[in-house]
Parts: C-alpha cells; sequence; structure tokens
C-alpha cells in the first residue's frame, strides 16, 4: 500500500485537469478489469468507472467513489517581470501556501512568494501571493494565463505513519484500487467510481451518480482529526481505525449504511470510530441527493493537516479501511 499511495500521491492532478492521475489508476486496474472481465469507460465529466456484471437475486448495485483530483492554483496575471498571480482550485489556504514547491501541468516548477506587507505576523492573501519561476521577463515564461499547477512535495515513510500531499484523496484511491484486487466474488454490481472534481463541488459524483442510478452509495474520502495539541474539538484520531461517518456540512449519513459498516467492522473485529464532521463534505452528498434519493454513507480515513502540502496518515487505519470495505462490497445488502 505505501508504494501505491507514494506513486498517486506524486501525479498533479488538480480540479478538472484529472488526466495524468486518471491514466496512472487506469494503468493500475486495466489488468484487474480484464482478468475479471469488467467494464472501463471514462464519463463526459472525466469520471473513471469501472462496473462489475449485474446483481444477483440478493444483491444490490453498488456504487463506491473516492475523488482522484486535488486542490491546485491557476494563474491569473503574469506581470512583466515573469511573476505570475494565481486564484485557487478548492480550498487552498494562504497560510500554506508561501515558501510552497508548485508544479504545473507542463512541468515547469516555482515558489509562491508574497509581496512585502507591513505586518509580517498576519497571514497574506492569496492577492498578497505569487509564484517565482526564476524568470526576469514575461517573454521567458512557459506558463500563461489560465495554467494549472499543485503543490509538490516528496512523501515521507514515517513508519507508522505517512506523509504526502494529495493524500485527499489519493490514499481512498489507494484503498479502491487494492479492494478490486481482493474482491474474489461478490452478489452485487459495483461501480467503482474515481471521481473528477470533488474538490469544487463534487461535480463528478453528481454526473456518475446521475448515470449509475445506485441502491446504495458509499464515499471514501479523507476526514479532519482531533488528536493534535489544541486543535479541533472532534472524535477522530489517527491510528484508531476507520471513521464511519454520521454527518457532515453536507450530509446525514443514512443511519442503515452506517449500522452496515459498525455491524460489519464489529463482526471482523475491525476497529472504528464514529466521525462528526461540523465543516467539510464529501462525494456522498451528491450520491444521496441524486435523482429520487439514494442510501448514502462514507467511509473516511483519518488525516492530520487536510489541504496542506504535508498530509498525514497512519497505515493501520488504511489497512483497516480496506479490509472492511473489501467486506462490505462482498457481502448481501438490503434494506
Amino acid at each position: 500500500m505505501k508504494s501505491l499511495i507514494k506513486k498517486l500521491t506524486a501525479i498533479t492532478g488538480p480540479s478538472g485537469y484529472e488526466t495524468n492521475i486518471r491514466q496512472v489508476i487506469r494503468q493500475e486496474i486495466e489488468p484487474i478489469a480484464a482478468k475479471n472481465e469488467w467494464q472501463i469507460r471514462v464519463d463526459a465529466l472525466g469520471n473513471l468507472i469501472i462496473s462489475t456484471p449485474p446483481p444477483k437475486s440478493d444483491g444490490a448495485k453498488i456504487m463506491l467513489v473516492a475523488h482522484m483530483d486535488e486542490i491546485g492554483l491557476m494563474v491569473t496575471h503574469v506581470d512583466d517581470n515573469g511573476f505570475a498571480r494565481f486564484t485557487t482550485i478548492g480550498g487552498v489556504r494562504p497560510l500554506n501556501c508561501v515558501g510552497g514547491h508548485v508544479r504545473f501541468l507542463n512541468g515547469a516548477a516555482g515558489v509562491i512568494g508574497q509581496e512585502n506587507i507591513n505586518q509580517p505576523n498576519i497571514a497574506p492573501t492569496i492577492e498578497q501571493m505569487f509564484i517565482d519561476l526564476g524568470f526576469t521577463s514575461k517573454t521567458e515564461m512557459p506558463i500563461k494565463v489560465g495554467d494549472v499547477a499543485a503543490f509538490e512535495r516528496p512523501a515521507i515513510d514515517l513508519g507508522k505513519r505517512m506523509v504526502a500531499k494529495a493524500m485527499d484523496d489519493r490514499v481512498g484511491v489507494a484503498v479502491m484500487i487494492e479492494a478490486m484486487r481482493r474482491i474474489k466474488s461478490t452478489v452485487n454490481q459495483i461501480f467503482f467510481v474515481f471521481s473528477a472534481q470533488e474538490e469544487v463541488g463534487v461535480r463528478g459524483a453528481t454526473t456518475a451518480a446521475f448515470g449509475i442510478e445506485p441502491d446504495i452509495g458509499l464515499a471514501m474520502d479523507v476526514t479532519r482529526t482531533g488528536d493534535t495539541p489544541k486543535g479541533v474539538k472532534m472524535e477522530v484520531w489517527l491510528g484508531k481505525g476507520p471513521a464511519i461517518k454520521v454527518r457532515d456540512s453536507g450530509m446525514l449519513a443514512d443511519p442503515r449504511v452506517v449500522d452496515i459498516m459498525v455491524s460489519t467492522s464489529n463482526q471482523l473485529k475491525i476497529p472504528y470510530q464514529m466521525e462528526v464532521l461540523e465543516s467539510g463534505g464529501t462525494d456522498a452528498r451528491a450520491i444521496q441527493l441524486s435523482r429520487a434519493g439514494v442510501p448514502a454513507g462514507c467511509l473516511s480515513i483519518p488525516c492530520r493537516y487536510i489541504h496542506s502540502p504535508s498530509e498525514m496518515i497512519d497505515i493501520d487505519d488504511v489497512n483497516h479501511t480496506l479490509r472492511l470495505i473489501t467486506a462490505l462490497l462482498q457481502k448481501p445488502i438490503s434494506f
């Protein structure tokens, strides 16, 4: 799992520009799909969708989704001296920007600088920052208005813990890929959706759910933790197992989906936590509100420092999440 997570987090793929990460994911899953005769397609919005055969009489149509996009930056202006102003793609926080390294889709790299402001102890606004690619004039610049970039920082292996950019939600993508490898048989029809544009309003999951019309929806994403000094008041910790979402700011999880995850965890003696997230949301909201409505929930991987270039996860949480999701997908589910 560690090598796959490192591989996935290294790829640049901001919302709306998922081509590179989608290609890497497809390379990973094509042998699995071919072996099992599962169908692969890419829809109009760029979601990568893999589907198993239709469900058996006691099975259900399940949509499992993990988003492959990440937060990023888009150039809005390049001045005569070669400095690029930018806006954000998704929830980029100014505090996490200054001094950060960025990589553009064309391979160009730069660092984020800031204007000389009179209050050095106050974080600059996005408008007070710029990207410096080391050039001295506009004509030399290898980028233009509309070009996009993502943060760049190598993954760090801390033993049980791992740190990288884009753990949100490449770690969920990694779990879903590995779950595809482990599933031997299932009564359900499963739609594995690697969704696009989650960070800018769960757009990919919205269109995918409309087209699939699932009986049950389940998102796999990261969630905040409450285990750092003077951190948020939240009963989710790194290393204590996957978090079964009860609510977030966009969704109240269907109690029946919550109960299935809790009972399966108890049966398999998988540690888990209950998640109440007061700010933030996932693709589960889009599934829940699709067409006439879908019973939906979310299984979250605890993650520190979300939406920063250094997001931290615990590999035990990842492995427990994998065990739980693999078991869920193979058992009959009915309401």
